[in-house]
């Protein structure tokens, strides 16, 4: 008897040795039936829409007791749908017409560019003689600056003698009055003149009689 309890007692401790084809786990239980509806759980509330009532119909049709009718977009969704269907997948005639606009557009920003270049490649030889001549102007009026300043230098320390030195402050600011007295002097002489022309074009001389 003892044998028999011990016997007993070592084949219960054995592993449980289970065939290949035989899952390891216990699966979830199926909340309805194959085949079966599902439910009705009024706390989802999207379960009333139309996406799960289509679903719904889809699946077991007339026994869901989902009229087909009430699936059918109204006519403002259906208006909708067509407009989104247009703008997402156009028609053969509205894209080439779209490839045509674009290669237009393309054509005409290419052509506008090259006339731009051909434009300015036309201006480039007067462009590059003005910038020379710009700069000979400039190189003359400082070369006549600098023979100004000197000449007014001069003749500051004619008029007040040697032995001020040109790097003071006194002297600077003497040279910096002729300069500005000169300058005085220049625009009125332009400024008769001026009106000497105008004066000479607006009474012109009359011949002699014979």
């Amino acid at each position: 008897m003892a044998a028999l309890t011990s016997l007993s007692r070592f084949l219960r401790n054995l592993p449980a040795v289970l065939p290949s084809c035989v899952a390891g786990y216990h699966a979830r239980p199926r909340r309805h039936g194959l085949g079966g509806l599902p439910p009705e759980d009024p706390e989802c509330s999207w379960r009333t829409g139309p996406r799960f009532k289509a679903r719904l119909y889809g699946h077991h049709g007339d026994v869901s007791g989902v009229r087909p009718e009430v699936l059918w977009p109204s006519p403002v969704q259906l208006q909708e749908l067509q407009a989104e269907e247009r703008e997402w997948f156009p028609s053969l005639q509205e894209m080439q017409e779209r490839i045509r606009v674009r290669e237009e557009q393309e054509a005409r920003e290419r052509r506008e560019r090259e006339e731009l270049i051909a434009a300015n490649l036309a201006k480039m030889p007067q462009m590059v003689e003005d910038w020379k001549r710009e700069k000979r102007e400039r190189l003359q009026k400082q070369i006549e600056e600098k023979a100004r300043r000197e000449r007014l230098m001069a003749e500051a320390k004619e008029r007040f003698g040697s032995t001020i030195d040109p790097r003071s402050t006194k002297f600077q600011d003497m040279v910096k009055e002729m300069e500005k007295e000169e300058r005085k002097q220049e625009k009125l002489l332009k400024k008769r003149l001026r009106a000497e022309s105008r004066a000479a074009t607006a009474n012109p001389p009359t011949a002699a009689n014979p």
